[in-house]
């Protein structure tokens, strides 16, 4: 039963399904040209994913839900963010806004995608 149960494991993070609750730091940023080929405002409810995220698969297209103090916001992954650690996220200003003040900056946040 354990080696079924290692082999199950295995297979769901292989495929993502493993994955369900992420947390790290959301930081913002001004979009334009996404990795993943569209052009993107301030207003739009964006983020961009760490590189390591791309990792074999295309998140492009995929939504996440973002919580922070009990808020929550979602937001459509359209961008890769070279300079991020592995489960942070930059979003759009008005994705930090849904949760948090400009001025904050950096904050953690739980997240998982929703689709």
């Amino acid at each position: 039963m354990v080696h079924f149960t290692s082999v199950a494991l295995a297979m769901a993070s292989a495929i993502g399904l493993a994955a369900a609750n992420l947390s790290g730091d959301m930081t913002y940023y001004a979009p334009g040209l996404g990795s993943c080929g569209g052009t993107n405002s301030e207003s739009d409810a964006i983020v961009a994913l760490s590189y390591l995220q791309y990792n074999g698969a295309n998140p492009c297209g995929k939504t996440i839900k973002i919580t922070l103090n009990g808020k929550t916001t979602t937001a459509k992954v359209v961008d890769k963010c070279m300079g991020c650690a592995e489960d942070a996220i930059d979003v759009s200003p008005s994705v930090f806004e849904d949760l948090a003040d400009l001025s904050v900056g950096r904050t953690v946040v739980d997240w998982e995608f929703t689709d």
